[in-house]
């Protein structure tokens, strides 16, 4: 199952904020910004911070996308 986090990418641009910003405000560091960049999983800590950061819940940053067989 991969991540998506382009909900968090578009509650940024709500924000007027970038990710360099988010970095600095929620604790975490650019290579932990640019792994979710590419859809990479993170910790459940580094979420927590950024929704803590954004005072949002998990489900307004990140979903879930099935992952589908390619014949």
């Amino acid at each position: 199952m991969a991540v998506s986090y382009k909900k968090l990418w578009k509650l940024l641009i709500d924000h007027d904020m970038k990710k360099k910003d988010l970095a600095k405000v929620a604790d975490v560091s650019n290579y932990t910004i640019t792994k979710m960049s590419k859809g990479e999983n993170v910790t459940v800590e580094t979420l927590g911070k950024i929704c803590a950061a954004l005072n949002c819940s998990i489900d307004d940053i990140m979903e879930f996308i099935p992952e589908t067989d390619v014949e």
